[in-house]
């Protein structure tokens, strides 16, 4: 058995596979987003380590005992600041936290040569604009600072004792030489830090320590490897066997991503394409991102008084239908693709005295497929080709906002045995790699298609009118919202 650990925004997941990557169980512990301030998002470490224990726990107790090896995925780029005692200085400031856009210049400035080091642009959500902020506002917290290590990073030194952290996930902080795979001592400098700051860097399926004795005994395991793991999203496209050149997925997450796997590196930071590693060595992926995502149901559902997700998706199929007038911009937390616009908001646009909640979820779910859409644009525009889509994430539980996704890209969404499972999946499965020594190919293979959604064309031809509005919507507020 092998057991995957995923440190999401919403919640900690946790997953036991066998050896035919077989799911045998899976737990989930909640996490709430602390936003004290305008474009602030934190989480406390410590919630992080509760929500984990929880979910192991709840895990059968003959699986978690047959368990073998433990594998790692997280959200990307939150700062998690430790002291000499390895005691968090203050909350994390996590991957939708907009405060730094300034120190995003500033750090273009100091360093002029970070972007084509890191092969991305500078954006708000990576963690080396928020060390800078930090330097500036909170500067006896900032020369108190040890070590800074992402999410999941925190929680395995809380497993094992260790300072570790895998090529998909550093690449995401603006410190890392993506091409060589290692920390750039230029960029670090640029923030007033050093490599000894830095956790240990590791591909995905290697081993970076060993389960404390103390948390083995109480887990009911033994101790056991832990693995380097990935990031949230290359740990997804582990899980769903986006591993080679071409392969690609669509994350519906609380963001947004899709992500295109490849064998070189190619940045395209112009149109805010990301290019970092794969969870795996020599590997390395394109990457576009929007901020909110399956947040927005939620948000929807808040505002709607529906049940849940799936009765607001429901209520959007049943009674809104393709021809709603209203437009609704998704940006909740800001954008990254392609737009790099932390202060962007969302909006729903076109409301009149027939509006109600069907509506509004429908204008919802395309606002989302839109948003994807602009992503796919800037993606195409690197010069890469996408032909089809492996859905995950919770947000591929509903077929009917894959058919409007399939018809927003145009272009047929994949759905896969285990895909809504996402990261926690490829943590596991990638623990299996590392255990067993073996062929990625085979151990991160393809799950089976349990349903593939092809663009309808009544559909393509209802949703282009209202997807130019959205575009044109978007650049006619873009100035308004820097006034907010």
């Amino acid at each position: 058995m092998y057991l995957g650990i995923d440190i999401g925004t919403s919640a900690v997941k946790a997953m036991i596979i066998d050896d035919t990557n077989t799911i045998k169980g899976q737990t989930a512990a909640p996490l709430a987003v602390q936003r004290p301030q305008r474009l602030w998002s934190e989480q406390n470490p410590k919630d992080w380590w509760e929500a984990t224990n929880t979910a192991v726990s709840q895990l059968d107790a003959d699986l978690r005992h047959q368990v073998q090896c433990i594998g790692l995925s997280g959200q990307m780029h939150g700062a998690t600041l430790l002291d000499t005692s390895d005691t968090p200085l203050r909350p994390a400031i996590l991957w939708n936290d907009g405060r730094s856009f300034a120190e995003c210049e500033a750090l273009k400035t100091a360093c002029p040569a970070i972007e084509d080091i890191t092969g991305n642009l500078v954006m708000p959500g990576f963690t080396a604009p928020k060390l800078l902020w930090l330097k500036t506002h909170e500067p006896e917290l900032f020369d108190k600072i040890h070590k800074v290590l992402l999410p999941k990073d925190y929680v395995r030194l809380r497993m094992t004792g260790e300072y570790g952290s895998d090529m998909s996930d550093a690449a995401g902080t603006s410190w890392l030489d993506v091409a060589a795979r290692d920390w750039s001592d230029t960029a670090l400098d640029a923030t007033g830090l050093s490599r000894s700051a830095m956790p240990d860097l590791y591909e995905g399926p290697e081993t970076t320590g060993k389960l404390r004795a103390e948390l083995a005994e109480a887990w009911g395991m033994q101790r056991v490897n832990v693995v380097a793991g990935g990031g949230d999203n290359a740990a997804g496209a582990a899980g769903v066997g986006v591993i080679n050149e071409g392969d690609a997925l669509l994350s519906l997450g609380t963001s947004g991503v899709i992500f295109l796997a490849g064998s070189a590196f190619r940045p395209h930071p112009g149109r805010a394409v990301h290019a970092f590693c794969h969870a795996l060595p020599q590997r390395w992926h394109q990457m576009t991102v929007m901020l909110s995502a399956a947040s927005c149901v939620d948000w929807a559902v808040q505002l709607t008084g529906q049940a849940g997700p799936a009765e607001l998706v429901s209520l959007a199929e049943q009674e809104g239908g393709l021809d709603v007038p209203e437009i609704f911009l998704p940006y909740l937390s800001g954008e990254r693709t392609p737009h790099n616009n932390p202060q962007a908001r969302g909006v729903v646009f076109g409301m009149d005295h027939d509006t109600n909640p069907a509506r509004i979820s429908q204008a919802v779910l395309e606002g989302v497929a839109f948003a994807f859409a602009d992503g796919l644009s800037a993606l195409i525009e690197s010069g890469s080709t996408v032909n089809t889509l492996s859905v995950i994430g919770g947000g591929s539980r509903s077929r009917y906002w894959g058919r409007l996704l399939a018809a927003a890209l145009k272009r047929p969404m994949i759905f896969r045995s285990g895909s809504e499972f996402g990261p926690a999946f490829g943590a596991a499965k990638l623990a299996r790699l590392g255990h067993e020594d073996g062929d990625s190919d085979t151990i991160l293979a393809p799950p089976p298609i349990v349903d593939i959604i092809e663009p309808r064309d009544a559909d393509m031809s209802t949703l282009a009118p209202k997807y130019e509005r959205f575009k044109s919507l978007y650049s006619s507020l873009s100035c308004e919202f820097k006034g907010q």
